[in-house]
């Protein structure tokens, strides 16, 4: 089979994938979905539960930093962004952002250029707008978003992008790097900071039986 009769057969099944979602699919949030590369250099976005983005999930060649990394990362930064942060409690920025606000020390901020305020403290249009330039920029886009992004994270002046969890874009995240970013992408920083802290209990997350006192691997 050709690469372009490949890709045309993957993006059937995306179709189909997408059609017996039907309004669940809809429903899904932007950190819900993950843009795929196919083989003639198409992408599209997938529901990152699908089969098909599992499977390519398995084909990934990038890796980010290891837990050990991530650690340092988490412990040398004092201020954190949030881009895509949201007012509505449903949301998984909303539930990150209220775990960093009570169980961090971080200088938090917010943004979002539709709102004025989330969690109480002011929303900003844009990482140019903040105060000061945040440590690391947590990011809750769609996967096609990364790249732009990127560039926004460049442009401000931070060092270190943090991609949520459940959304990838490959050639965003070695695009990053190559411009001379720490990138950590398809994490939650919630669950990577509690997992350090001994805060898993926490809000909820499900995410096994891990504690402060494990050593990190």
């Amino acid at each position: 089979m050709t690469a372009e009769a490949t890709s045309t057969a993957v993006l059937s099944q995306t179709t189909a994938l997408n059609e017996t979602d039907g309004a669940a699919s809809a429903a899904l949030e932007g950190d819900d979905l993950e843009t795929v590369r196919l083989v003639n250099g198409l992408s599209c976005e997938l529901p990152a539960s699908s089969p098909l983005a599992k499977l390519l999930k398995s084909q990934r060649t990038w890796t980010g930093p290891d837990a050990k990394q991530r650690l340092k990362i988490l412990n040398a930064a004092k201020s954190v962004a949030i881009v895509g942060a949201s007012p509505k409690p449903q949301r998984s920025s909303f539930f990150v952002g209220t775990y960093l606000q009570q169980s961090s020390d971080y200088r938090l901020y917010f943004v979002n250029p539709m709102e004025t305020e989330i969690l109480g403290q002011p929303a900003y249009a844009s990482l140019a707008d903040l105060p000061e330039v945040p440590d690391i920029v947590v990011v809750f886009r769609r996967g096609s978003d990364i790249p732009q992004v990127v560039d926004e994270v460049l442009a401000s002046g931070a060092k270190t992008i943090w991609v949520q969890l459940g959304i990838w874009n490959q050639e965003a995240a070695y695009y990053g790097e190559e411009q001379g970013l720490t990138v950590v992408m398809d994490r939650c920083i919630k669950v990577e900071h509690a997992r350090f802290h001994g805060g898993l209990h926490l809000l909820g997350f499900d995410t096994g039986q891990i504690t402060a006192r494990k050593t990190v691997r």
